[in-house]
């Protein structure tokens, strides 16, 4: 298409993630001649910064996507399962943030680099994985390649962020209350999460790990396009404000060393190796918070099986884990002449 009018309308503007989406495409010069933040009747008409002017936001309806050409969602799993096929009905590429449309087998599940070529049987509708597994598998994708993957266990230390705005909220509001020896009341989370760890991270299902526990196992599936690996997960909420953190461990088929692996990911794209423990040089998520890549060290071979390794993965989970990676996702589209319906 003409990249002459490219007009991208942003759903879910207001939100933590739609902030970043909007800051994200004003960093990257990404090439539309409008943007328009969409949100609930509740935010319309308030503003959000972008480029050097404050716009306004318009209330989400049905009809909201005539002559829109992108939208990038981030407003919720109900939303985006009333409003996503109805944009793509008019013509308008969705990619969404949500989970409502990442198991659907005809939506593609993308992370641009490990799977883009997966854009192209895209129907209108692409989902944006979960933050946790985009971080994970961008690190993962090249040792697949390389030397097959055959079992993935991983545990993670999520921030409270991805929850959202209260969330951060009431981990700020009790930490303030102990420093002065107040009791805490919890709301957004079941327990207390200042100077604790919640081994909770969604609501838990019948076979006993949480949601969240198995988006990582099936997406992870998913992106990588093969079933063939075993992925087992335990999520975290972590007293932290920004920035997932991982411990995964790996069994290969071929065997790899820790030097070949971080000879490998530091040439693979979106990846920052910092492995240099005899300076104590290793990713934290108080240095990740704000940047583009996944960052990973503590390569090391796991001493207990003959082709395993431990790797310590840590990404900001609302620029790469979600924002930056739907931005992306379109610059993909764009690239390959997608973003017109099939």
């Amino acid at each position: 298409m003409s990249k002459k009018s490219l007009r991208v309308a942003v759903c879910g503007a207001t939100g933590a993630v739609g902030r970043e989406m909007l800051k994200v495409l004003e960093e990257r010069d990404f090439p539309a001649t409008e943007v328009v933040p969409f949100a609930s009747s509740r935010s319309a008409g308030s503003t959000v910064p972008f480029k050097d002017a404050e716009l306004t936001v318009r209330e989400l309806k049905e009809d909201s996507f005539q002559g829109f050409d992108l939208a990038l969602f981030s407003a919720g799993g109900g939303t985006s399962l009333k409003f996503a096929p109805l944009a793509a009905k008019a013509g308008c590429v969705v990619v969404d943030n949500s989970s409502a449309w990442r198991m659907d087998p005809e939506v593609p599940l993308v992370v641009p680099e490990v799977n883009p070529e997966h854009l192209e049987r895209h129907k209108g509708i692409i989902a944006n994985p979960n933050c946790s597994t985009i971080q994970m598998v961008v690190t993962l994708k090249p040792i697949h390649d390389e030397a097959k993957i055959k079992r993935i266990v991983v545990s993670t230390y999520q921030a409270v962020s991805g929850t959202g705005h209260k969330a951060i909220m009431e981990l700020e509001t009790q930490v303030r209350r102990l420093f002065n020896g107040q009791d805490v009341i919890p709301d957004v989370y079941p327990h207390q999460i200042a100077f604790n760890c919640l081994p909770q991270i969604d609501v838990f299902l019948d076979n006993g790990y949480t949601k969240e526990e198995m988006k990582m196992v099936n997406e992870t599936i998913k992106i990588m396009g093969d079933d063939s690996i075993r992925v087992t997960a335990t999520t975290v909420r972590v007293p932290v404000f920004y920035g997932h953190s991982e411990a995964v461990n790996i069994e290969t088929e071929e065997k790899l060393t820790a030097e070949d692996c971080r000879l490998l990911l530091a040439k693979a794209p979106g990846v920052t190796v910092v492995d240099y423990p005899e300076k104590k040089a290793y990713p934290m998520a108080v240095h990740a918070a704000g940047e583009d890549d996944v960052f990973v060290g503590r390569i090391r071979e796991d001493e207990s099986i003959d082709k395993g390794l431990n790797l310590w993965i840590v990404a900001d989970n609302i620029r790469k884990g979600a924002a930056l990676n739907a931005v992306q996702i379109a610059e993909e589209l764009l690239r390959r002449d997608l973003v017109r319906v099939p």
